[in-house]
């Protein structure tokens, strides 16, 4: 029965179900404040070249744009869907690479992952509050194919799958980009120093049950846990 309902009925009735839920939370919104950030911690990724390479990095700007004008204040929620909105042709978006129930597909906003994996490996290091953040369920990258180490990747799917983090410090942060034809850099500001922590990511693979676990170590302490599919 499911096959046969549109996508963009499943979209709609997974939005409201979140609605439902979300309404308690203050999630961050554009702000017009204008904060000096003096501190910053950050993360450098590789921009991966291929066929949709152009449109990968339009995306990312279109992302950068928004995000950059959001300040995230104390105990507030910074909501990847809520800023970055619907990835549509209407909202600016171009098609992209994708990753869909573990096949690559072309989308458009593909390559977005690589925005919220960055945002979320930067809180991490950062020592933010993880509300809600998703793994592939698939390795299909070959390590000189990767970004990002194994476990650190948070994957983002429009209605159903949201990247989530909460400020947890006594200050106001905000989540910034610089983007290059080689790399994009994602670094988090704030008022005060945010001392940046360690992270490790250790795998431990079972060929039988053809599975990878993955732990994420911060500061030497197990916090986080990442389950994929071997191809």
């Amino acid at each position: 029965m499911k096959k046969w309902i549109p996508k963009i009925w499943k979209v709609r009735l997974k939005l409201g179900i979140r609605s439902l839920k979300d309404y308690k939370i203050n999630f961050a919104k554009p702000s017009e404040g204008k904060i000096n950030f003096a501190f910053k911690v950050g993360t450098t990724q590789e921009i991966k070249k291929g066929n949709y390479f152009e449109n990968k990095v339009h995306n990312f700007k279109i992302a950068k744009e928004r995000i950059e004008k959001v300040v995230v204040y104390p105990n507030q929620v910074f909501s990847f869907w809520k800023i970055i909105g619907n990835p549509t042709e209407k909202n600016k978006f171009k098609k992209g690479r994708n990753i869909v129930n573990g096949t690559i597909s072309e989308e458009v906003g593909g390559g977005l992952c690589q925005i919220s994996t960055l945002i979320y490996v930067t809180a991490l290091k950062s020592n933010f509050e993880i509300i809600e953040r998703y793994n592939h369920s698939v390795d299909i990258y070959s390590e000189e194919d990767r970004f990002t180490p194994l476990g650190s990747d948070a994957t983002v799917v429009y209605g159903y799958k949201d990247l989530r983090i909460k400020n947890n410090k006594s200050f106001p942060i905000c989540f910034s980009f610089k983007i290059d034809d080689k790399s994009i850099i994602c670094t988090v500001g704030s008022e005060k120093q945010i001392i940046e922590s360690e992270l490790n990511f250790i795998r431990y693979e079972n060929q039988v049950q053809k599975r990878i676990r993955v732990v994420t170590i911060i500061d030497n302490s197990e916090k986080y846990e990442s389950n994929y599919a071997i191809q």
